[in-house]
């Protein structure tokens, strides 16, 4: 059931909450896409048949009452350990009370079920990087999920939820969304609190959600953005008169050709329901993005300093080898970046500021094979590390919203992402755009 139908059916109590949470935690404990660190079962269930006892007496918090949720494990549930994908970690004592983002997502009802897959420390777009080993993507085993919010990405795109939380410093809602076929959405910076959820970089984490479709993102964003978090409804879809900007800088291309024919397709179909695209340049972006490893590798070794020096090979041996390099970086080369940041990213707004919302590739490339860090495309070699990053990591920089779509396959193999990013829309209007590429 989409979201949609699965409120109705809990509201109406035609589907109890014990019933749905029952069902998803079974899926979840079958799972064979390694997306699974930790059921937390019998608080799930007791939350459960509290929330029916609320709907028998004529209680309802809102459009998630019920709705099981699945937590990346970067942020803290109660009575659980947040693990952050490493074993540096995994004597971690259970969280005492949960992140700001879980618990009002439980106070509008709904029931965390399970913590789930990341890349280490989040520190990685692939997913295959973890010391429970890597997540697999459901359209393809072999295949990466893309990172770091795997599993909440590969729980979505299997079936087994409807809704997870995730976070995005460079691409980790975004990307595994579009490798999986599923939505992510990236908020504003500081939209969303980042307490109780463990830092990767400081300057650039988003708290994000994802879901089956754009109205499940919706619904979950108008719940979190309210300070009662009850919800506040969703707008009605339309694009009418909404400027798109699609940006023709080589920077932007896709190295997978299905990629920018989903775009294209994207435009199309804008287009088609009274939207005006137009054609930008952005002639500062390689300089603005070639700041985003300097900004991240320094605020991250920060915080993992002490760890490397007493227990290195707690890491897996990939996120250790890109951690140690920036212990020698000088703070004038950080600070130069964050000032180069600031100078540019105004520039790029007014690059771009004709438009409402810009239209691309959420990455170069869709899901590659596990473990390969690079790929032939077209007769060129591709680095899959930076090919999911690059199209994603500016608006880390810039902070503005942006969203994940799937797009339409032409090759009707694996699934493509679109990326619909917000320069005059906030989050709501990203959506309802984003909306108009997905729905029917």
């Amino acid at each position: 059931m989409s979201l949609r139908e699965l409120t109705m059916a809990l509201r109406s109590r035609e589907l109890s909450v014990v019933e749905h949470v029952t069902d998803v935690l079974d899926r979840l404990a079958a799972d064979t896409h390694n997306a699974v660190i930790t059921l937390d079962t019998d608080a799930a269930l007791k939350s459960a048949a509290g929330l029916d006892a609320e709907l028998a007496r004529g209680e309802w918090r809102g459009p998630l009452h019920g709705v099981a949720l699945g937590v990346k494990d970067l942020f803290d549930v109660a009575g659980l350990r947040t693990t952050a994908g490493s074993d540096v970690l995994a004597d971690a004592p259970p969280a005492e009370v949960d992140a700001p983002v879980v618990a009002r997502l439980r106070q509008a009802g709904a029931v965390p079920v399970a913590k789930l897959h990341t890349h280490e420390f989040a520190y990685g777009p692939t997913g295959d990087v973890a010391a429970t080993g890597p997540a697999r993507n459901p359209h393809d085993r072999s295949r990466i999920t893309g990172g770091s919010s795997s599993g909440s990405a590969a729980a979505i795109a299997a079936g087994h939820l409807p809704l997870a939380l995730g976070t995005d410093t460079g691409a980790s809602v975004r990307t595994p969304a579009a490798l999986c076929g599923v939505v992510g959405l990236k908020p504003t910076y500081g939209a969303l609190p980042t307490e109780g959820v463990f830092p990767l970089s400081e300057t650039c984490d988003h708290v994000g959600v994802l879901a089956a479709d754009v109205h499940g993102a919706s619904v979950a964003w108008d719940v979190l953005s309210r300070p009662d978090g009850t919800g506040g409804g969703i707008q009605a879809p339309g694009v009418d008169g909404v400027r798109v900007g699609l940006l023709l800088d080589g920077y932007w291309q896709a190295a997978d050709p299905v990629l920018g024919e989903a775009v294209r397709a994207a435009a199309l179909r804008l287009e088609a329901r009274g939207a005006h695209v137009v054609e930008l340049r952005t002639p500062v972006i390689d300089e603005l993005a070639a700041t985003y490893g300097t900004i991240v590798g320094a605020e991250a070794y920060a915080t993992h300093a002490r760890w490397l020096g007493e227990r290195p090979d707690a890491y897996q041996p990939i996120t250790r080898e890109r951690l140690l390099p920036n212990a020698d970086m000088p703070a004038g080369v950080y600070v130069e970046a964050l000032r180069t940041r600031r100078r540019l990213v105004p520039q790029l707004r007014a690059a771009v500021d004709g438009v409402d919302v810009l239209l691309l590739p959420t990455t170069r490339l869709r899901a590659t094979p596990i473990g390969v860090p690079e790929v032939e495309v077209g007769g060129s070699a591709v680095l899959v590390r930076m090919a999911l990053l690059a199209l994603t990591l500016p608006f880390n920089l810039t902070g503005w919203p942006a969203v994940s779509v799937p797009g339409a396959v032409a090759d009707g193999e694996l699934p493509a992402g679109v990326q619909v990013v917000g320069v005059r829309l906030e989050e709501r209007g990203v959506l309802r755009v984003a909306e108009a590429i997905a729905g029917s």
